[in-house]
């Protein structure tokens, strides 16, 4: 089945993590050997290959640059000019897959049909990635004014927070609102048609978002708090909330928002005996408060600064996402729901945001 990822941070693992994606895993894996830099080396399961052969022709991929104020002690840029740069350089990797027919970008509704109709017609083995921009966290815009200029090279879709404290809202981890820059920030994605993530947003800043944001929302990779309690995953309120404004929300992979109890460095998918049924349960949940399918999908953060040892247990690399459309069946999914969590739900979305 044709899949459709919407949260992967592909340029990230480019340029921070020096993976070139266009070598089989295997050889990724292989030059990280011995490696102790960070604590997913040898252990990364994305690449182009892997995405071609589990049929993920479409993502949703990400600019990341987090700015830190000097107050905040997690790690990030020391001023916005520097973040801003850092996905300036990630951009460049984006264009350079294009040039190599890798990946092809999707901004609009005729590029998102001319590329659907690629990959859901018996597409070649070299077929490039489409992928929509994102940009998670921001951070790196220097000013609001920054959004036209993203816009036009391509954003789609923004979180306006990551972790921790922010300039335009507070993300994970964080409580308070937005304040007069965040409204400023909405107000020119709103104006533009930039896709507001809610993914990220700390309760506080949720609902102040939510509030004054009109445009389209989603969630492209939230879990759900009532399974895994804690601020970073969605309360059956907010995910109710986001039901009325119309979004999807993306089911993560990141382990310890999968399973409740895991302590980061110390569980294993095996001690914890995390599955990929265990994100089923929680793309359930979201579909039984909706009362329908249509408001689920897949948004992975596979290698989202994490790998194999902290992934569901039977996951060796992104093409085994095929493994969904069993793990649906089983629970009784009927076909056109499951075919609606694993790309149809974001692209009825996109066509509806890009009419």
């Amino acid at each position: 089945m044709f899949i459709l990822d919407v949260h992967l941070d592909l340029s990230m693992n480019a340029l921070e993590w020096n993976r070139d994606l266009t070598r089989p895993i295997s050889e990724i894996r292989e030059r990280e050997a011995g490696l102790t830099d960070k604590p997913d080396r040898a252990k990364g399961t994305v690449c182009l290959p892997e995405m071609r052969r589990g049929r993920i022709g479409l993502c949703v991929a990400t600019q990341i640059a987090r700015y830190v104020k000097r107050s905040n002690p997690i790690s990030g840029w020391h001023s916005p000019e520097q973040a801003w740069a850092q996905t300036q350089g990630q951009l460049a990797w984006y264009r350079a897959m294009e040039e190599r027919g890798e990946m092809v970008q999707v901004k609009d509704r005729a590029g998102l049909e001319k590329h659907l109709e690629l990959w859901m017609n018996n597409p070649p083995p070299d077929a490039p990635v489409g992928y929509i921009l994102s940009l998670e966290g921001a951070d790196s815009m220097v000013t609001p004014a920054y959004v036209e200029r993203a816009y036009a090279q391509g954003l789609r879709a923004m979180g306006p927070a990551h972790y921790g404290p922010g300039t335009y809202a507070q993300g994970t981890n964080a409580a308070g609102g937005l304040g007069p820059r965040g409204r400023e920030l909405l107000s020119e994605m709103e104006r533009l048609g930039v896709i507001l993530d809610a993914t990220h947003l700390c309760d506080d800043s949720f609902w102040e978002a939510l509030e004054h944001f009109h445009g389209r929302v989603w969630a492209s990779h939230n879990n759900c708090r009532s399974l895994v309690p804690h601020n970073r995953q969605f309360s059956d309120e907010q995910i109710k909330e986001l039901i009325q404004r119309g979004a999807v929300i993306g089911g993560a992979l990141d382990a310890w928002m999968m399973v409740p109890d895991w302590i980061r460095g110390k569980t294993t998918p095996e001690s914890s005996g995390v599955k990929l049924s265990h994100l089923v349960d929680h793309i359930d949940h979201i579909c039984q408060l909706a009362g329908n399918a249509r408001h689920a999908g897949i948004g992975t953060d596979l290698d989202g600064a994490f790998g194999r040892e902290q992934s569901p247990g039977d996951l060796d690399t992104i093409a085994d996402l095929q493994k969904f459309v069993g793990l649906f069946r089983e629970r009784g999914y009927k076909e056109e729901d499951i075919a609606g969590i694993m790309h149809g739900n974001f692209i009825r979305f996109l066509r509806d945001a890009w009419k």
